[in-house]
């Protein structure tokens, strides 16, 4: 009796052993699935934070050309008004500039 006993355990145990295999196994591939799903949604919010600074560096950076191009205008604008106001000045300063660049560059 002892015998049969010690074989209903030891098949127990082998029992025990191939079930515990077994949810290993569905737990390791259940890991992996949850693996999966939470890499594609970190990588989905990796590029929707990406797709919003990009959008926000494009905004800053149309905001600063568009600063940049005003202050162009007004400052040609200004030189263009000095110019009328003393045209003979302008000319005689532009004469003066050429010449000490014809300078810089003669040596």
């Amino acid at each position: 009796m002892e015998a049969k006993s010690s074989q209903n355990e030891y098949e127990q145990v082998r029992q025990d052993l191939q079930q515990l295999r077994e949810d290993l196994s569905k737990l390791t591939k259940a890991v992996a699935d949850g693996q999966k799903s939470n890499i594609s949604s970190l990588r989905d919010e990796i590029r929707r934070e990406s797709r919003e600074a990009f959008d926000q560096v494009r905004q800053h950076g149309d905001e600063a050309f568009n600063r940049a191009r005003d202050a162009s205008t007004k400052a040609v604008h200004d030189v263009e008004h000095k110019i009328e106001e003393r045209p003979l000045l302008s000319v005689v300063l532009m004469f003066l500039a050429g010449l000490l660049v014809g300078r810089l560059l003669d040596r």
